[in-house]
Protein backbone atom coordinates (compact mmCIF):
# COMPACT_ATOMS: atom_id res chain seq x y z
CA UNK A 1 0.00 0.00 0.00
CA UNK A 2 2.53 2.29 0.92
CA UNK A 3 4.81 1.34 -1.78
CA UNK A 4 2.10 1.52 -4.36
CA UNK A 5 0.94 4.96 -3.09
CA UNK A 6 4.34 6.50 -2.84
CA UNK A 7 4.94 5.46 -6.75
CA UNK A 8 1.97 6.30 -8.30
CA UNK A 9 2.21 10.15 -6.39
CA UNK A 10 5.94 10.56 -7.94
CA UNK A 11 4.56 8.76 -11.26
CA UNK A 12 1.95 11.40 -11.99
CA UNK A 13 4.33 14.72 -10.91
CA UNK A 14 2.02 15.51 -7.98
CA UNK A 15 4.73 14.99 -4.59
CA UNK A 16 6.03 17.86 -3.94
CA UNK A 17 9.80 18.91 -1.67
CA UNK A 18 10.94 16.67 -0.07
CA UNK A 19 11.56 14.25 -2.60
CA UNK A 20 11.99 11.19 -3.14
CA UNK A 21 8.51 10.38 -1.31
CA UNK A 22 9.16 7.36 -0.37
CA UNK A 23 9.54 6.71 3.72
CA UNK A 24 7.80 9.73 4.38
CA UNK A 25 4.13 11.52 4.60
CA UNK A 26 4.22 12.36 1.20
CA UNK A 27 4.17 16.42 0.64
CA UNK A 28 1.56 17.01 -2.54
CA UNK A 29 0.35 19.62 -4.84
CA UNK A 30 -2.70 21.34 -3.93
CA UNK A 31 -1.73 20.61 -0.39
CA UNK A 32 -2.92 24.27 0.39
CA UNK A 33 -6.08 23.91 -1.48
CA UNK A 34 -6.48 20.94 1.16
CA UNK A 35 -5.57 23.05 3.78
CA UNK A 36 -8.19 26.29 2.85
CA UNK A 37 -10.69 23.22 2.61
CA UNK A 38 -10.40 22.44 6.11
CA UNK A 39 -10.52 25.67 7.31
CA UNK A 40 -13.93 25.85 6.20
CA UNK A 41 -15.14 23.11 8.35
CA UNK A 42 -17.31 23.96 11.29
CA UNK A 43 -14.86 21.74 13.09
CA UNK A 44 -11.83 24.17 12.56
CA UNK A 45 -13.79 27.01 13.37
CA UNK A 46 -14.91 25.36 16.90
CA UNK A 47 -11.17 23.96 17.50
CA UNK A 48 -8.88 26.54 19.57
CA UNK A 49 -6.39 23.90 19.99
CA UNK A 50 -4.78 21.39 17.52
CA UNK A 51 -2.24 18.27 17.19
CA UNK A 52 -0.65 18.24 14.13
CA UNK A 53 1.54 15.98 12.88
CA UNK A 54 5.14 18.00 11.86
CA UNK A 55 5.48 17.06 8.17
CA UNK A 56 5.93 19.03 5.19
CA UNK A 57 1.88 18.63 3.56
CA UNK A 58 0.21 19.78 6.93
CA UNK A 59 2.64 22.74 7.11
CA UNK A 60 -0.07 25.30 5.35
CA UNK A 61 -2.77 23.71 8.47
CA UNK A 62 -0.29 24.80 10.87
CA UNK A 63 0.52 27.91 9.39
CA UNK A 64 -3.18 28.85 8.82
CA UNK A 65 -4.16 27.35 12.49
CA UNK A 66 -1.71 29.68 14.13
CA UNK A 67 -2.26 32.56 12.31
CA UNK A 68 -6.00 32.22 13.02
CA UNK A 69 -5.01 31.72 16.87
CA UNK A 70 -5.00 28.51 17.25
CA UNK A 71 -2.63 26.72 19.61
CA UNK A 72 -0.91 24.08 18.28
CA UNK A 73 1.17 21.02 19.65
CA UNK A 74 3.52 19.09 17.47
CA UNK A 75 5.25 15.74 18.65
CA UNK A 76 8.85 15.61 18.99
CA UNK A 77 10.26 13.08 16.56
CA UNK A 78 9.50 9.67 17.50
CA UNK A 79 8.68 11.47 21.05
CA UNK A 80 12.39 10.70 21.91
CA UNK A 81 12.05 13.46 24.99
CA UNK A 82 10.56 13.36 27.94
CA UNK A 83 8.75 16.44 26.99
CA UNK A 84 8.10 14.84 23.81
CA UNK A 85 5.39 17.50 22.51
CA UNK A 86 5.89 21.11 21.27
CA UNK A 87 3.67 23.88 22.04
CA UNK A 88 2.95 26.83 19.40
CA UNK A 89 1.35 29.55 20.71
CA UNK A 90 0.74 32.43 18.26
CA UNK A 91 0.18 34.81 21.10
CA UNK A 92 3.66 34.18 22.66
CA UNK A 93 5.26 34.44 18.89
CA UNK A 94 3.88 37.07 17.48
CA UNK A 95 3.23 37.33 13.70
CA UNK A 96 6.26 37.80 12.08
CA UNK A 97 7.59 34.00 13.68
CA UNK A 98 4.54 32.19 12.49
CA UNK A 99 5.56 31.55 9.20
CA UNK A 100 9.31 30.34 10.57
CA UNK A 101 6.95 28.55 13.69
CA UNK A 102 5.22 26.30 11.46
CA UNK A 103 7.98 24.60 9.45
CA UNK A 104 9.30 21.42 11.26
CA UNK A 105 12.79 23.28 12.54
CA UNK A 106 10.73 26.37 13.33
CA UNK A 107 8.61 24.41 15.61
CA UNK A 108 11.88 22.91 17.44
CA UNK A 109 13.65 26.15 17.66
CA UNK A 110 10.55 27.91 18.72
CA UNK A 111 7.82 25.80 20.44
CA UNK A 112 7.31 25.47 24.09
CA UNK A 113 8.60 21.80 24.85
CA UNK A 114 5.45 20.41 27.18
CA UNK A 115 5.30 17.24 29.12
CA UNK A 116 2.49 14.81 28.00
CA UNK A 117 0.74 15.62 31.25
CA UNK A 118 0.54 19.32 30.39
CA UNK A 119 -1.20 19.06 27.39
CA UNK A 120 -4.83 20.95 27.54
CA UNK A 121 -7.51 19.24 26.07
CA UNK A 122 -7.24 19.20 22.12
CA UNK A 123 -10.27 19.78 19.82
CA UNK A 124 -8.60 18.48 16.65
CA UNK A 125 -6.25 16.27 15.65
CA UNK A 126 -4.33 16.76 12.40
CA UNK A 127 -2.85 13.47 10.96
CA UNK A 128 -0.35 13.05 8.25
CA UNK A 129 -1.39 9.99 5.99
CA UNK A 130 0.24 7.68 3.02
CA UNK A 131 -2.78 6.50 2.10
CA UNK A 132 -6.57 6.40 3.39
CA UNK A 133 -9.95 4.84 2.40
CA UNK A 134 -13.26 6.23 2.58
CA UNK A 135 -13.80 4.08 5.61
CA UNK A 136 -11.52 6.64 7.48
CA UNK A 137 -8.70 3.52 7.71
CA UNK A 138 -5.43 5.27 7.59
CA UNK A 139 -1.81 4.31 6.51
CA UNK A 140 0.87 6.37 7.82
CA UNK A 141 5.21 5.94 7.47
CA UNK A 142 4.88 2.91 9.26
CA UNK A 143 6.93 3.61 12.40
CA UNK A 144 3.15 3.98 14.59
CA UNK A 145 4.59 6.94 16.06
CA UNK A 146 1.49 9.03 15.55
CA UNK A 147 -0.55 6.29 16.82
CA UNK A 148 0.95 6.20 20.23
CA UNK A 149 1.16 10.09 20.54
CA UNK A 150 -2.99 9.76 20.01
CA UNK A 151 -2.97 7.04 22.54
CA UNK A 152 -0.76 8.74 25.10
CA UNK A 153 -2.81 11.94 24.67
CA UNK A 154 -5.66 9.90 25.43
CA UNK A 155 -4.66 8.23 28.50
CA UNK A 156 -4.45 11.48 30.02
CA UNK A 157 -7.57 12.69 28.79
CA UNK A 158 -6.66 15.21 26.38
CA UNK A 159 -8.63 13.59 22.99
CA UNK A 160 -11.64 12.00 24.33
CA UNK A 161 -14.92 11.14 21.99
CA UNK A 162 -14.92 14.80 21.19
CA UNK A 163 -11.74 15.24 19.21
CA UNK A 164 -12.27 15.65 15.95
CA UNK A 165 -9.29 13.10 13.94
CA UNK A 166 -8.74 14.61 10.04
CA UNK A 167 -5.88 14.02 7.83
CA UNK A 168 -5.25 15.99 4.58
CA UNK A 169 -3.92 13.97 1.68
CA UNK A 170 -4.06 14.42 -2.24
CA UNK A 171 -6.83 12.83 -4.51
CA UNK A 172 -4.85 9.73 -5.61
CA UNK A 173 -4.09 8.98 -1.86
CA UNK A 174 -7.66 7.78 -1.36
CA UNK A 175 -7.39 4.13 -1.88
CA UNK A 176 -10.59 2.19 -2.81
CA UNK A 177 -9.00 -1.40 -0.94
CA UNK A 178 -9.02 -2.29 2.50
CA UNK A 179 -6.53 -1.40 4.84
CA UNK A 180 -6.16 -3.28 7.60
CA UNK A 181 -6.77 -1.75 11.31
CA UNK A 182 -5.31 -3.01 14.50
CA UNK A 183 -6.50 -1.88 18.34
CA UNK A 184 -3.96 0.66 18.05
CA UNK A 185 -4.47 2.02 14.80
CA UNK A 186 -6.44 6.00 14.68
CA UNK A 187 -9.26 6.30 12.11
CA UNK A 188 -9.79 9.33 10.98
CA UNK A 189 -12.96 11.23 11.17
CA UNK A 190 -12.39 13.28 8.23
CA UNK A 191 -10.61 12.89 4.84
CA UNK A 192 -9.90 16.24 3.47
CA UNK A 193 -8.42 16.31 -0.46
CA UNK A 194 -7.55 19.87 -2.39
CA UNK A 195 -11.19 18.68 -4.32
CA UNK A 196 -13.46 17.13 -1.75
CA UNK A 197 -14.18 16.03 1.83
CA UNK A 198 -14.82 12.39 3.16
CA UNK A 199 -16.47 12.15 5.88
CA UNK A 200 -16.50 8.09 7.26
CA UNK A 201 -18.85 6.65 9.09
CA UNK A 202 -16.52 5.97 11.98
CA UNK A 203 -16.80 2.14 11.72
CA UNK A 204 -13.55 1.55 13.45
CA UNK A 205 -13.33 2.09 17.41
CA UNK A 206 -10.53 4.54 18.71
CA UNK A 207 -7.75 3.28 20.70
CA UNK A 208 -8.68 4.13 24.32
CA UNK A 209 -5.02 4.04 25.31
CA UNK A 210 -1.55 2.58 24.98
CA UNK A 211 -1.44 -0.95 24.29
CA UNK A 212 1.77 -1.91 26.53
CA UNK A 213 2.04 -5.15 25.73
CA UNK A 214 2.89 -4.22 21.96
CA UNK A 215 5.77 -2.56 23.15
CA UNK A 216 9.21 -3.68 23.55
CA UNK A 217 11.53 -2.88 26.13
CA UNK A 218 13.84 -1.16 23.85
CA UNK A 219 10.89 0.91 22.54
CA UNK A 220 9.94 1.90 25.68
CA UNK A 221 13.84 3.15 26.69
CA UNK A 222 13.63 5.14 23.99
CA UNK A 223 11.01 6.87 24.45
CA UNK A 224 11.62 8.71 28.02
CA UNK A 225 7.80 9.46 28.14
CA UNK A 226 6.14 6.52 27.56
CA UNK A 227 8.08 4.76 29.97
CA UNK A 228 8.01 7.39 32.64
CA UNK A 229 3.68 6.78 32.20
CA UNK A 230 4.53 3.12 32.35
CA UNK A 231 6.51 3.27 35.47
CA UNK A 232 3.44 5.25 37.13
CA UNK A 233 1.61 2.72 36.68
CA UNK A 234 -0.93 2.97 33.95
Amino acid sequence: MRERTWALLTRRRVGRFPMPLDDRIPNFAGAEQAAARLAALPEWGAARTLKCNPDAPQRPVRLRALREGKEVYVAVPRLRAAKCFLRLDPRRLGAARLAAASTIGGAAALGVAVAPDELPHVDLVVAGSVAVNRRGARVGKGGGYSDLEFALAAELGAVDARTTVVTTVHDLQVVDGAIPMTAHDVPVDIVVTPTRVLRPRGTFPRPRGIQWAALTPGQLAAMPALAARRRRGA
